[in-house]
């Protein structure tokens, strides 16, 4: 393994319009990423940021399956720190999406910050 590490950031601003909280929502290929092979990425931060009247929610999944939850409160945001928590390995696939309310449309930021090692 180097001893170097490079940034990783799946971000934007992406429009949705929910279909319940049961039916998540893929916004975009860019809120996808598989870690290369031979190396490690560690999560470090998350924020969002939410322009519907609803609380929504951004689910991280991890080869398909949910691995964290992040909700966001109507016309709110959220910071939460990762640092650590976990190493993800070589050809792990890591991929935002959104679960709101049915027909709840708007506006959602994305800042997932990773550290590839």
């Amino acid at each position: 393994m180097s001893d170097s590490s490079t940034p990783r950031f799946l971000q934007g601003a992406f429009e949705f319009r929910g279909k319940g909280f049961g039916d998540p929502v893929a916004l975009d290929d860019a809120l996808r990423y598989v870690v290369p092979p031979g190396a490690t990425t560690q999560p470090v931060y998350f924020r969002g940021g939410n322009s519907t009247d609803e609380m929504i929610t951004v689910v991280l999944h991890r080869d398909g399956v949910p691995m964290r939850y992040f909700p966001i409160a109507a016309k709110g945001a959220t910071h939460v720190s990762l640092r650590v928590l976990e190493d993800l390995l070589g050809d792990t696939v890591l991929e935002v999406l959104l679960l709101a309310p049915a027909e709840a449309a708007g506006t959602v930021v994305i800042d997932l910050g990773l550290i590839e090692i």
